[in-house]
């Protein structure tokens, strides 16, 4: 049996990544996660994200918070995992009954996280509030005043407010002034443009890089002027092409040189993610993280996609998907001054196509979205199997440049 696991971030008020939300399915076919047992689908993936996947792939020493059900709680499967790594999670659909109180109490005692999933109030839940250090607000279903009412009820105990499904910057700022500790949802990848706000000079820079280093045919001698404008690519590219990983007899001192020795297609990949890594240095890190297991799970995806030969356009699209974000500017304008190919260039802008149907799966299963999941990939003739182990490899490749 395939498990399947995406993760949603957990946000804190500076926009740094807390933790994230484990999400699972268990199967492949379309109706299978409303039947399977929630009991069994959590066990599986509890069992395959410590043993066989890895914590550190999953979550790079965040906190996990995995949905329990009453089984599980009563069972004190939670007792298994170690409590600094994790949060129970309690399920909006799990009544406050004296065995399950027991449980939380125990659990609490123990040192374990404890969150309460979609809380609406009501005074039956009292006992479990009063346990709770953890309680996620869903902003789809409560309007303004509710979301800040709840705050101003409960804080005072020392709860701490998680606002989940935040979809803009607005909705954020306001859950910020409310008292919202931790963050859940997309407002992250909405970028908030500011007219009167120009571009960063060492952004310009790296923005003429990108345009050359995707031109059809390469100019080293125009790259090589505009890469030492630029002191940190300089610096980085000449450490990188001298290090163990190369091991050529002489040291490399020359911009063009490295240039040439690294070949197009390296050069290319390796510079745009430097640059990205470099736009992202004011911005919230998940926007980068995200970025990167776009363009390795892209770039896994293509040959399941009939598009091997394409690996290296799809790479691209995945990396620059949240370039409006990292320089606050509209995709349309960004776009017009990078050649990509124009299937591609469709693609980051929604028109519809095999390019976009693969780019909407990739973000689908970051949401775990499975319906959607499940129409893209039988449309397109991809094997779902094989999305589990693309989107870990994705994971390890983009710890692995960030991290090490």
């Amino acid at each position: 049996m395939e498990v399947f696991v995406a993760r949603q971030p957990i946000f804190n008020k500076i926009l740094k990544v807390h933790a994230y939300e484990l999400l699972f399915r268990v199967g492949h076919d379309k109706n299978e996660f409303s039947e399977i047992d929630g009991d069994v689908a959590t066990s599986r993936v509890i069992t395959d994200s410590f043993l066989v996947i890895g914590m550190e792939s999953l979550t790079r020493g965040r906190k996990a918070f995995i949905n329990f059900t009453e089984n599980l709680l009563m069972d004190e499967t939670a007792t298994i995992l170690p409590k600094d790594d994790i949060v129970v999670e309690l399920l909006e659909d799990i009544m406050p009954t004296q065995g399950i109180i027991d449980a939380c109490k125990k659990l609490r005692d123990l040192g374990y996280t404890l969150a309460l999933d979609d809380f609406v109030f009501e005074p039956k839940f009292q006992p479990l509030i009063d346990l709770a250090h953890i309680i996620k607000v869903d902003f789809t279903l409560s309007d303004e005043k509710e979301r800040a009412a709840i705050v101003k009820k409960f804080a005072p105990k020392g709860i701490k407010f998680l606002a989940e499904k935040v979809e803009t910057q607005e909705e954020f700022d306001q859950a910020v002034k409310d008292g919202y500790t931790y963050f859940q949802g997309y407002f992250f990848s909405k970028p908030q443009i500011i007219s009167s706000k120009d571009i960063p000079g060492n952004k310009i820079a790296q923005l003429k890089i990108l345009q050359e280093v995707n031109r059809p045919e390469i100019d080293f001698d125009k790259i090589e002027m505009i890469v030492k404008s630029d002191v940190s690519i300089s610096f980085k590219l000449l450490r990188f092409i001298n290090s163990a990983f190369f091991a050529f007899s002489t040291e490399i001192h020359s911009i063009k040189q490295a240039l040439v020795l690294m070949g197009v297609r390296e050069f290319r990949k390796w510079v745009s993610l430097i640059i990205m890594r470099g736009m992202a240095s004011d911005k919230p890190e998940e926007i980068l993280v995200t970025s990167l297991v776009r363009a390795r799970f892209c770039e896994l995806v293509a040959k399941d996609g009939n598009l091997e030969d394409r690996s290296s356009d799809l790479f691209f699209m995945g990396i620059f998907s949240m370039i409006d974000t990292l320089m606050s500017r509209p995709m349309e304008e960004i776009l017009v001054d990078l050649p990509l190919p124009e299937d591609i260039k469709g693609a980051l802008l929604s028109e519809e196509g095999l390019i976009r149907d693969l780019f909407d799966l990739i973000v689908a299963y970051e949401a775990a979205d499975w319906d959607t999941i499940d129409e893209l990939s039988e449309k397109n003739g991809i094997e779902q199997s094989n999305l589990h182990d693309h989107y870990i490899k994705a994971l390890e490749w983009a710890n692995q440049f960030l991290y090490t």
